[in-house]
């Protein structure tokens, strides 16, 4: 057949051909589309089997993690806290409260630091007090119920624990209160809210030998020569441990100003060694005591008495009380009213701790040496130590 130039045979022609590549087009998009579908189904289907396999392939890719980057601060904080987390206790408490509707009973929380592998355990007073029962839970869960009070500190908010049949608890390493640092670096591990079991918080030391009136519930109680840190202590922390960058004790947590932001208090670990001593040797809970009632000197107490020193501890009588208790160490010594004990055991009072907790490094039965200043004369006295007695009131 020749070929022709008839127009409408052309043009037939060339639709036909249109026609024919529409259509060529349309079938490969559809199976583009098709396949490309069942890629997609098929990875999908894949990694519902392959979740792990991805995420560890995500977390490889992360060459330059930041969460991986640990700085010096960070690595001696996490020291801490590996060191003496297992030290640590959570104390839970019941006791029998009254309510509208009769007696309740009442649950309660703080912690505690494991001070002897036997089981013998450090605390708040105010944490125990007026309890039916007494339970302790370890970092690892473990569970001790009708734990022993042993007793607790006349003149301080401290007291002692006995988990009985124990006698390989892992105990914290106790540290020195008295060469304390303000801006030093510490770390609070406690049981905050009575929720959040061993919650690690870190800060320094703000400010050393503070005196506070704590409230625990309807009861208060004067405190002297804490530790003041703004590492954050909440309810629930009371007992717990203030460690020092090396993972040593140097306080005890015991109390907060609410209305203010980072201040909180610490009992200085020294104020409880002497007590601690006879804990660990059976002889039960006994503070040692000279028997004089004082004064803590400051610039503002030394202008107010005349005295001839800005530091030191002034025996004088106070709040209708004797300054020389009748039959103690300290009227056997032949310490007199009006004067200024300034070093007890050669630390000097207040640069190294208040009286009361340089009294309270040593047990009953040791023998002390005090620098006393007498008449503008310093002397010399060796004094013993006597058991703190209930009718001894306020005296150290």
């Amino acid at each position: 057949m020749n070929e022709t130039s008839d127009p409408k045979v052309t043009t037939e022609y060339t639709s036909v051909k249109k026609r024919r590549t529409i259509l060529i087009i349309t079938i490969t998009l559809v199976v583009v589309a098709l396949v490309a579908g069942f890629i997609y189904a098929g990875i999908q289907y894949y990694g519902m089997f392959k979740a792990g396999d991805t995420a560890v392939s995500q977390h490889q890719a992360l060459e330059n993690d930041g969460n991986k980057v640990i700085t010096k601060e960070e690595g001696d904080i996490a020291g801490v806290v590996e060191k003496v987390s297992p030290s640590v206790v959570s104390i839970v408490t019941k006791a029998q409260a009254d309510s509208p509707y009769g007696l309740m009973e009442q649950e309660g929380a703080g912690t505690g630091i494991i001070v002897g592998k036997d089981g013998y355990i450090l605390t708040n007073k105010h944490v125990i007090n007026g309890a039916s029962t007494v339970g302790v839970i370890l970092t690892d869960g473990t569970h001790y119920d009708n734990v022993k009070v042993l007793g607790a500190d006349p003149l301080n908010d401290v007291a002692f624990l006995k988990i009985d049949n124990v006698n390989n608890l892992p105990a914290a390493e106790m540290g020195d209160s008295s060469s304390v640092r303000v801006g030093q670096r510490v770390v609070a591990i406690g049981n905050s809210l009575g929720q959040y079991q061993n919650t690690v918080t870190s800060g320094i030391i703000s400010g050393i030998g503070r005196p506070i009136t704590a409230q625990a519930g309807e009861a208060t109680e004067s405190l002297s020569d804490l530790l003041q840190t703004d590492a954050a202590i909440n309810p629930g922390n009371s007992g717990g441990p203030l460690l020092n960058i090396n993972g040593q004790v140097i306080g005890i947590n015991t109390a907060i100003i609410e209305d203010a932001q980072g201040i909180g208090f610490s009992i200085p670990i020294n104020a409880t060694k002497g007590i601690l001593k006879g804990v660990l040797e059976g002889k039960g809970v006994q503070r040692a005591y000279i028997g004089v009632s004082f004064v803590s000197i400051t610039p503002d107490s030394a202008k107010y008495y005349n005295l001839p020193v800005k530091k030191g501890a002034y025996i004088i009588g106070t709040n209708n009380q004797g300054a020389i208790i009748a039959g103690s160490p300290a009227e056997k010594t032949g310490l007199k009213e009006k004067d200024i004990i300034t070093k007890v055991g050669g630390v000097a009072v207040g640069d190294g701790g208040g009286m009361s907790s340089l009294i309270a490094e040593y047990a009953p039965g040791d023998t002390i040496e005090l620098s006393v200043l007498r008449d503008g004369q310093t002397i010399t006295v060796k004094v013993t130590l006597d058991a703190y007695k209930t009718n001894a009131g306020a005296a150290q």
